[in-house]
């Protein structure tokens, strides 16, 4: 063995010893990111660090606002099943609306129309995907929503996470 892998070995040998792995979450769900989640991970990329309780606070009432003022302009989501997504758990889902998803994670990091793209975004959930996928936005974290029209019809996930015990 040359000195180079050997180095190789005992790193990923230290690694899995030491009680840390990576692992890749591969996932495609009906219930895509919440607003905190997007925003904590804009807020680590562009501070280096977790944002403070006040600022989170911050965030929650900012939320609220705008949650609150767009429901008001629009009876019809407020009337809606949608609506607790959009209170209370301030969660994408799949049936919700371009501007429902914008007034909770904001604009998205990326967007394409190119199915090429899109097959790679989607992965092994494409077959799945694909029949309804138009449009995919990609925001933080791996996420990537995919819509048909205005309207939000799927979701993935790939992210490389780091474990540690």
């Amino acid at each position: 063995m040359r000195f180079s892998q050997r180095v190789r070995v005992l790193l990923l040998g230290g690694l899995v010893l030491g009680g840390c792995a990576f692992f890749t979450v591969e996932q495609r769900t009906a219930d895509g990111p919440t607003a905190e989640e997007i925003w904590k991970e804009r807020f680590r990329t562009v501070n280096g660090r977790s944002p403070s309780f006040s600022e989170k606070q911050t965030f929650d009432d900012q939320v609220d606002a705008r949650v609150r003022e767009f429901l008001a302009k629009k009876p019809e989501v407020a009337n809606s099943l949608r609506v607790g997504n959009l209170r209370f758990l301030r969660q994408t889902t799949v049936g919700m609306t371009k501007d429902e998803v914008t007034l909770l994670l904001g604009m998205p990091q990326g967007v394409t129309d190119d199915a090429a793209q899109m097959e790679r975004l989607a992965s092994k959930f494409w077959p799945l995907v694909k029949p309804q996928a138009k449009e995919a936005w990609i925001y933080p974290g791996g996420w990537t929503l995919y819509f048909d029209g205005d309207t939000l019809a799927d979701v993935t996930r790939y992210h490389r996470a780091f474990l540690q015990e």
